[in-house]
């Protein structure tokens, strides 16, 4: 053989298994952290985390219905609120502004938000609405979601509606349509499933955030839709539960972090059906 092909045969050897290996650690601690999370949700979830408000330390009923209301609502009224206006801003940037020097500057911002970490965005809404609000309140913490939620859909935004052939516009354009017609009847809808699959795919990022609410909504252990004050919310009622002796509030956070878990798989799951209708066949 070869001396030169039979050393790269063994440097191409020790490569692949080293990247087997490399494989196998991240999936071994993926399947570790899966399968204690479902051993103890599934253990953990009866009918009356759906049914019953969170309890009391030392009271063996209850469950996290007001807890998973409340994370509805906020996380509800944050991407309706951050969604439009990220649909907004990578319309701009994808239709109206693609080769501006503000573009540019909005892009850098946006690539900034999009790596800030969550914490940085709550101490934010914390000095820009709580603290002139006078206390924590849940609009305060839809708004941290918000603010999440509008540099992921910017991006996805700006990507779809860049890969709508210029041809369209033009076909548009040339029938007579205005621009602001051409973009909504023909850009949007021929980039539909991937806006949608961006606005999925920002509720999973912010359906299971924690550090914003801290700063923000907190949370409490009553029924509350009262968006001006504390409401009570699955990520910081886990985060409370886990730290405390009491088996049973160990017993909810983990129903709490399984179902978080599985609502996000089932939007991803989502985002990706949605995202293959695009696709050719």
């Amino acid at each position: 053989m070869n001396p030169i092909y039979a050393s790269r045969r063994r440097k191409d050897i020790i490569i692949r298994g080293l990247c087997v290996a490399a494989a196998a650690f991240g999936i071994g601690w993926l399947t570790l952290i899966l399968g204690s999370l479902l051993w103890n949700g599934l253990s953990s979830l009866g009918l009356n985390v759906f049914t019953q408000m969170t309890p009391p330390p030392g009271v063996k009923d209850g469950g996290l219905l007001n807890a998973i209301v409340g994370s509805l609502i906020m996380t509800v009224i944050g991407v309706a609120i951050g969604a439009p206006l990220g649909m907004f801003a990578g319309t701009y940037l994808a239709e109206y502004g693609r080769h501006d020097k503000l573009s540019s500057v909005i892009r850098f911002i946006n690539d900034i938000l999009l790596s800030a970490p969550s914490i940085i965005i709550g101490l934010f809404i914390y000095g820009a609405v709580v603290v002139p609000m006078g206390g924590f309140s849940a609009f305060a913490g839809s708004l941290a979601l918000a603010v999440i939620v509008i540099p992921v859909v910017v991006r996805t935004t700006e990507d779809m509606l860049a890969l709508v052939p210029t041809a369209l516009r033009e076909a548009a354009s040339a029938l007579g349509l205005p621009r602001a017609y051409v973009i909504t009847r023909i850009a949007y809808k021929a980039a539909r499933a991937g806006l949608i699959t961006g606005i999925l795919l920002a509720t999973a990022r912010v359906a299971g955030e924690t550090a914003p609410l801290l700063f923000t909504a907190l949370s409490n252990q009553f029924w509350s839709v009262d968006l001006t004050k504390t409401m009570a919310n699955l990520p910081v009622t886990i985060n409370n539960f886990v730290n405390n002796p009491d088996p049973n509030w160990k017993s909810l956070a983990w129903a709490g972090a399984l179902l978080i878990t599985l609502s996000v798989l089932t939007l991803n799951i989502v985002a990706r059906y949605v995202g293959a209708e695009r696709t050719p066949k």
